[in-house]
């Protein structure tokens, strides 16, 4: 009889003690996050923007033998492999095994400083979608084998254990959880209607690649410039405005602009094993609902198990998929002209075309250097149509697979299970570990568990 008001004073102690943790642990972020604004700023002064155009030499002028520095060699690179391998495991272990935050912390630490500073956030699984996808379509490139392994293995390591990537390896995620420190929730819907901006990324991004075009998402790494402590001024400020947004939206490249993002949410729903917390004995308290940045851990359902939707949602969530499809594909087509201007030939073949329309020559740098090789007009003009016709069925393609991806949101909307008791949602959850550190029915099973191993070291048991 006295058990229940007994366990209601043991969880406010425990949530006391979690608020404590929580205020020490935006302390020691907040402490972090100084020192490596103060480190960006002092870095950047010294190895900046590049402030100043080139110079113009006189004609005639012989420029100096430039000596190169030897690449990196072979066996530094499958150095990188082995760290990404084995910070995949340590961060997995960590999750799963120990359900640790702050072993999690660490691994994401040592990632940072690795693959962001020493590695300069290059080569990472992120931007290996575009060497793929360019190898894929084009057989004159070969992708390195370290670099397909820094694609492929965080998605097998996502299939078996979760989100562990996105957990404490990836250094892009890592400098934004250092930033976070009075997080607000993003509402639902909004939430959801932000969670389809990556694959419309990845989608853009595998066509550019596919095509020779340009790659978008090294070009537009917000973080790339502060590990590399060089780049262009905007890069800088667009970096600068997410860690500003950082501080109060949890991971919000993470969440609604990551292109290797979007393919892990998918795969992880077929995870073997993912974050969980209390499923049997879940006493509502919503803490980690409360604790949690994300909006992952999903909220019980008044109705029994099974779809969330009523049987006229869910056909019509099935009839509207192809609709949607139809219909991307089309607009998508309507895009081919637009995007195909991106290549660099298509762009050069227009103002070659403008400039002869206007009877001018040598406007532009480009269209001066194109005819100072003296290449024909016709041959660069046919290379331009063939690249168009690339793009006029890649687009189609984009449009459908946007279409196709709006269409299972809606079908998931109205098809998820709905859940009985607060647990993390595989996709959205990024396995960060804060809910563990909050739950009351984890803390008292840690507590637990020390006190069983202390009574076995003294001999006890």
């Amino acid at each position: 009889m006295n058990f229940f008001p007994h366990l209601v004073t043991s969880i406010h102690s425990l949530s006391v003690q979690a608020r404590r943790r929580l205020i020490l642990m935006r302390a020691g972020r907040f402490l972090i996050g100084l020192l490596l604004t103060l480190f960006f700023i002092t870095s950047w002064t010294t190895l900046g923007v590049e402030r100043f155009p080139p110079p113009e030499f006189e004609p005639g002028y012989q420029m100096p033998t430039l000596t190169t520095p030897s690449p990196r060699a072979n066996a530094m690179d499958y150095l990188d492999v082995a760290v990404l391998l084995a910070t995949l495991s340590a961060a997995s272990w960590a999750v799963l095994k120990t359900r640790s935050r702050r072993r999690v912390f660490g691994v994401m630490i040592f990632s940072l400083l690795y693959f962001g500073f020493y590695r300069k956030g290059c080569v990472c699984p992120i931007g290996s979608i575009q060497d793929v996808a360019l190898s894929l379509f084009n057989h004159g490139y070969a992708v390195p084998l370290t670099v397909l392994i820094f694609f492929l293995a965080p998605l097998l390591f996502t299939l078996a254990f979760g989100r562990s990537f996105c957990a404490g390896v990836c250094p892009l995620g890592a400098i934004q959880d250092i930033f976070l420190i009075k997080p607000v929730k993003v509402p639902g819907l909004l939430s959801q209607a932000l969670g389809m901006i990556p694959y419309f990324y990845l989608g853009t991004a595998v066509l550019l690649a596919a095509t020779g075009s340009a790659f978008i998402i090294c070009d537009y790494d917000p973080f790339v410039a502060f590990f590399r402590r060089t780049g262009s001024l905007p890069m800088l400020m667009f970096g600068a405005g997410m860690l500003i947004i950082a501080i109060f939206v949890g991971r919000p490249y993470c969440r609604f602009l990551c292109p290797y993002g979007a393919i892990l949410r998918v795969l992880s729903r077929f995870s073997k094993w993912n974050v969980t917390l209390t499923p049997t004995d879940c006493i509502q308290c919503r803490i980690c609902e409360a604790a949690c940045p994300f909006g992952a851990i999903a909220e019980p359902s008044a109705k029994p198990a099974g779809p969330r939707g009523t049987w006229p949602q869910l056909i019509g969530s099935i009839v509207l998929v192809p609709v949607l499809i139809a219909l991307g594909g089309w607009l998508g087509g309507r895009m081919a002209v637009p995007l195909s201007k991106i290549h660099p030939a298509v762009r050069l073949a227009e103002l070659v075309a403008a400039e002869d329309a206007a009877k001018t020559v040598d406007t532009s740098d480009a269209t001066r250097a194109f005819r100072a090789t003296g290449r024909p007009v016709a041959e660069l003009n046919t290379q331009a149509l063939e690249i168009r016709r690339n793009f006029v069925g890649g687009s189609w393609l984009l449009g459908a697979f946007i279409g196709f991806a709006l269409g299972l949101k809606l079908a998931a909307l109205a098809w998820g299970s709905a859940q009985t008791t607060f647990d993390p949602d595989s996709a959205n959850c990024l396995a960060c570990g804060r809910c563990y550190t909050y739950c009351p029915k984890e803390i008292l099973r840690v507590k637990q568990g020390q006190k069983v191993a202390c009574e076995v070291c003294a001999g006890k048991t």
